[in-house]
Formats: C-alpha cells, structure tokens, sequence
C-alpha cells in the first residue's frame, strides 16, 4: 500500500491506508526534522517539513470540513475524514475484460467479472491486415458492452447507497463506456482520480477496493 511511484512534474506519490496514516505522518516527521506547518483545505492537506520537504495529501472523497495554516504537524481532520467507513462503487475496464463490485470499509461484497478475448495487433499486412484489424475491433466492441451491461445490472441500481464510486483501468475503454447513457448516473459520481491497474480480474478488484479508500500523498524536494 505504501508503495512508491514517480509522477509527472518531479517527485513520487504513496497511496496509505487510512489507519496507516497517523503513523506514516509521524515517521515522515522524524526523517525530515520535523514539520514546519500544515495546510488545511477542502481537497489538499499540505505539509512541510523543516528540511523543506513537503508532502501534499489528496484529499479522498472530499471536501474536508476543515481549513487553515497551523504550525507543525496537523493532519487530525484529514485522519478522521479518512477512517470514516464508506460503500463505494468500483469500475474496472480494460479492453478484453472488467470487473465491477460493491466495497464497503475497502473490502469488497458484491463483485462480477469478466474477461474476453481480444487479439493481439497483427504483423500482416494487406487484405489480411484489415480482416484481422476489424475481427479485433469486434472483439474489443463485444468485451465493452459486456462491461456496460454488468456495470448498468450490478452498480446503478445502488448508486443511491453508495458514498462515492470509483472507476479504474484504460481511460479510452472508460470513455466508451461513458457515451452509454444508461451509465451517465454512474459517470456523474465518478471520483476524478482513475486507477492505474492491470487486468481485471477478483484479485485485482480486491486490492482496487483498498486502494480506492487510500490517500494520496505526493512527496516534493526541495
């Protein structure tokens, strides 16, 4: 759960575990000489250590009810915001399968998945070349109408109990999806971070659901 990745613009973010958090802020405390401040605001928590190293927290399922500049280490609301427990709806598409369920707490209790078959790119060229590029095309159509249909049956009829709903796995097969109208609720409640992930599968949605209540934490150098 804690582990790292680099970003785009510099730095590396963690993804914690909401009853990680208190202990991940105290350790960044001690290896970087203490906290200087935290900035509190409805969708970032910022921290700054004494070295000048910050650590700026995304805010999950935001806002935070609480805002302000503190001295030292402050992340109390942002704790509390993260541990409250939440039924979350997952969706997650790649082009040859998907996998949809209900979380609550980060562990999953309702779930559907599927896979397809969807081709590989063809080397031929030619006639050949064509005739392979549509038969996968068709195939690739076929696994994401699966993927909406599942997504329609098992999430939309509970979107008005779950708290958020987050969606993950390649943004084109997620952008198909969304022209379905049938799925515009769901895609109204998306949560704007998308999950990186592999194919999905159980196992995969399982570790989604963990991460899905995660926080975010981007880690900067001075």
């Amino acid at each position: 759960m804690a582990k790292e990745r680099q970003v785009a613009g510099g730095g590396r973010a963690v993804e914690i575990a909401p009853d990680r958090l208190e202990g991940w802020y105290a350790r960044f405390a001690v290896r970087n000489e203490g906290v200087r401040r935290t900035e509190l605001s409805p969708g970032i928590v910022t921290v700054t250590a004494d070295n000048g190293v910050v650590a700026v927290a995304t805010v999950p399922f935001g806002p935070l009810d609480t805002e302000g500049i503190m001295d030292g280490l402050a992340v109390g609301p942002l704790i509390e915001h993260a541990l409250v427990s939440r039924r979350i709806a997952l969706l997650l598409v790649r082009r040859g399968g998907h996998s949809v369920g209900i979380a609550r707490g980060g562990v999953v209790v309702q779930s559907r998945t599927d896979r397809h078959l969807v081709q590989g790119r063809s080397a031929a060229g030619g006639w050949s070349q064509q005739r392979f590029a549509r038969r996968r095309e068709g195939q690739a159509r076929s696994a994401l109408r699966s993927a909406a249909e599942d997504a329609f049956e098992v999430l939309v009829p509970q979107l008005s109990e779950v708290d958020a709903v987050v969606l993950g796995g390649d943004r084109r097969a997620l952008e198909t999806l969304h022209e379905d109208r049938r799925l515009a609720p769901l895609f109204d409640r998306a949560e704007s971070r998308v999950l990186d992930i592999a194919e999905p599968r159980r196992t995969v949605l399982d570790d989604a659901a963990e991460r899905a209540v995660a926080v975010q934490i981007t880690l900067r150098e001075p």
